[in-house]
Order: structure tokens, then sequence, then C-alpha cells
């Protein structure tokens, strides 16, 4: 699951103790494990190593660029969405020939960037988009490749609406019946080669049985295609493999492989995995300090020192993240991590951010260990989709991002400043 465990009471970070790393660096802040990294990279490529495919790390889920640099060194090839993911790609060594670009926006300038750096695929959200990516390919006198995206019309109904996209309403792809008008019409095209069919289904995707559903129905029109005479080359099965926000609840990769590799061995497809929360989810976690205890009417108010503007998921999405203190008394000690811990005297609180908006909740109703103003809390599983999508909102700084390597530890982005916020707005004062 992750190298985060308690000793005597002690929440560690593989081999550091996280008290004494806030002591030193502050909170908030974000704590990631490179042994949780690796294990499950290791762990997923292992699983689906019959089918030799390219896992391209979803940079969107945890994007600092020592967390790719590392994964890229493992061989991992890179999942992107903008043209900076793309540069972040490139700062973190990454092979360009194993990117592959999604995205419903593309700008010009972000389809001429993949295009000159190299990409492998660009995945295709419409006719307009593949339209547009030809004919910038022309000027530029490259060649470059295109991935249809398809929507199979199969999601699981575990995930939330807001990261549901394998249906035919969401705002990516296109449906299956308008994937075979897509090829007639530009499945022979000279500057983007159309050769590979894109899946995404949503994220996290609890079971592998989606998947199967979903590989189907791109098999029998990747058949049919082939039978007209268009060279499908590769498969892009994409990613929203679960993490364990609570323990156990995700499949095994060795599940889903089981489920996914039978289907695609031998059919002479180059196949492409995309993961991203799956290893970055439990990889991190969100270090935080009670600030101050409050009642209201019949709650009892944990108020923390972050909140929806360092880990936006549990307001945005009503997401469910693991809390508990980063010390605590022998009876406390917490076993598999659940949304109903069965221990002794646990409080009902609810746990809430500084921000100026009433949704700014990070647990409702939530039991925990008593703590007082001064104790620290551990967010669990906010690896992925936490400081990702961290924001200045309320003129707060961003945490810092710390990456624990055994007993050692490196700051891998310093904690913001109040100047950090207004330098770009402060860079051009005086010139008029």
């Amino acid at each position: 699951m992750d190298d985060f465990h308690y000793r005597q009471g002690q929440l560690y970070a593989e081999d550091v103790n996280l008290d004494t790393l806030a002591d030193e660096l502050g909170t908030p802040l974000y704590v990631y494990s490179r042994h949780t990294f690796e294990q499950h990279y290791d762990r997923i490529a292992a699983a689906f190593a019959e089918l030799d495919p390219i896992i391209c790390y979803s940079i969107k889920s945890c994007g600092n660029v020592h967390i790719c640099k590392l994964l890229a060194e493992r061989g991992a090839g890179m999942d992107v969405v903008s043209g900076g993911e793309i540069h972040r790609a490139q700062l973190a060594g990454a092979d360009m020939s194993k990117i592959v670009y999604a995205g419903v926006g593309k700008s010009d300038d972000e389809i001429r960037m993949g295009i000159e750096a190299g990409i492998g695929w660009f995945n295709i959200e419409s006719e307009a988009e593949f339209e547009n990516i030809d004919a910038i390919a022309k000027q530029l006198g490259k060649t470059t490749r295109g991935a249809l995206r398809v929507n199979p019309d199969v999601a699981d109904p575990r995930t939330h609406a807001k990261t549901t996209t394998g249906k035919k309403e969401t705002k990516f792809g296109v449906d299956i019946e308008r994937a075979r008008k897509f090829f007639e019409t530009y499945g022979k095209n000279e500057h983007c080669r159309l050769n590979a069919i894109h899946l995404h289904i949503g994220s996290p995707i609890y079971s592998p049985e989606p998947y199967v559903m979903a590989i189907r129905k791109a098999l029998a029109l990747i058949d049919e295609l082939r039978g007209q005479g268009h060279e499908i080359e590769a498969i892009d099965i994409g990613g929203g493999y679960a993490a364990d926000y609570e323990a156990g609840k995700s499949p095994a990769y060795d599940e889903y492989a089981a489920a996914i590799v039978p289907l695609l061995k031998g059919k002479g497809l180059k196949v492409i995995l995309e993961p991203g929360r799956t290893i970055a989810g439990n990889a991190g976690l969100l270090l935080t300090e009670v600030q101050y205890r409050k009642q209201g009417g019949a709650k009892q108010f944990v108020i923390v020192d972050t909140g929806m503007h360092h880990l936006l998921r549990p307001a945005m999405y009503d997401a469910f993240h693991f809390i508990w203190p980063t010390r605590v008394s022998r009876e406390h000690a917490p076993g598999p991590r659940s949304e109903s811990m069965d221990l002794p005297a646990l409080e009902t609180v609810e746990i809430v951010g500084p921000i100026c908006e009433t949704g700014d909740v990070l647990a409702k109703a939530r039991s925990i260990p008593p703590v007082k103003r001064g104790d620290r809390l551990a967010i669990f599983t906010a690896g992925a989709y936490g400081m990702a999508m961290a924001s200045n909102y309320n003129a707060f700084p961003r945490p810092a991002e710390v990456l624990v390597e055994g007993d050692a530890y490196r700051v891998i982005r310093r904690r913001e400043t109040y100047d950090d916020l207004v330098a770009a707005e402060m860079a051009n004062v005086g010139a008029n």
C-alpha cells in the first residue's frame, strides 16, 4: 500500500519521523515516499509485462519534476495534457517518443511544441483538432502520430460523475459510430498519421470489468478498421487504476492484468497504459497542524492550517481521505485505514481549513483520537491530485514538498513566500 507507518505511536515515512520533519520544515507539508513510488511503478510494470507495454505516468496526478525524473529513470513514459507538462517531462529527461498528449483544448503553440519535441502520439479529441494538428505538422514540414480517443460508452458505477470520461456525453473523444467516419475521412492523412486508438473511461476504476468491456469494443473497431485497410499499430487503454483511500478497497495490479492481458496478447498492437493516481496516490501525504478547536452548535470543529487550497478533492469530489494524528497512544495506533475506525475513546469532529468558504471541509463527522492545538494530523493518500491542484486562493502560499528516501529526505519544492505570490504582479511596477 505505502511506506507510511506507526512505530510505538509515532508516524514515520519510511525511516523518517514525521513530527521531526515538521519541526524542521513547518506545516502544511507534502511528504512523498520514494520507495512507494518506485514499488508501485515496478508492480504495475511486472503485472503487464507480457504485453511489453509503454507505461506513461500521468503527470497531472503529481507533476513535481523530481518525481517525474525518478519514474523516467525506471523507464516510464509520460501522459501529458498541456505544454507545461511537456516542459516538465523534458526537464525530467523523459523519452519524448514515449509521450502521449491528451486534452480537448490544445493550443497551436502547444501542438507545435509537441511536434517539435518528437512526442509519440497526440490523443485526438475531435475532427477540428485533428485538422489543426495535421495542418501545423505540414507547416513545420514534419510528421506526427495520432491516436483517436474513442468513448466506448462504459463506466464504473463507483466513479464520481466529475471524473467519468468514457460515456458518450463527456467532452472527451468521439463515440464509436463517429470513429468509423473519422478514419474514413482522415485515416490516410500524410502529416498526422492516424494509427492508434485511445481509451480512457474515468478515474478511479475499482474493477477490471469496465476495462474489459471497453477493450472488447475497441478491438472490434480495430478489426473493422484494419479490414478497411487502415494501419492500426497501437492501443492506449488509458489510466484510472485505483488507489487505496481505504485499505484493500482497490484491486491489485495482478487482478487488473489477469482480465486485460489475455484480451490484448497476440493482437499485433503496441499497448500503452497511463497510470497516475495508482502510482502517486498512496505515495504522498499532507501534514497539517491543529490551530484551534471550536464548538458550533452540535458540531465540534478542528481547524487546521491547510484546506481546500492545498487539497481540493474533499471539497470538489466529496472525496474521502483517511486523517489521523501523527502521534497517538497505544490504544489509538491505527490498523487498516478505514472511514470507520473501531477504536475506543474516539471523538467525532469536523476537520476544516482556514479558507473563507463554508465548503472548506476536509472531513465531515469524522471519528479520530482527541487532538488539541499544536497537534499534527496526517492526511493520507494525498500524493495524487493534491499539490497538483493546489492554489493560492485567499493569498496563501503553497506548501513545500519533500521526498523521503530511507532515513534521509530532500526538499523537492521549497515553501512559497508572500513575495512569491506577488512576484509577477510586481515585476513591472514603476515601468510606467
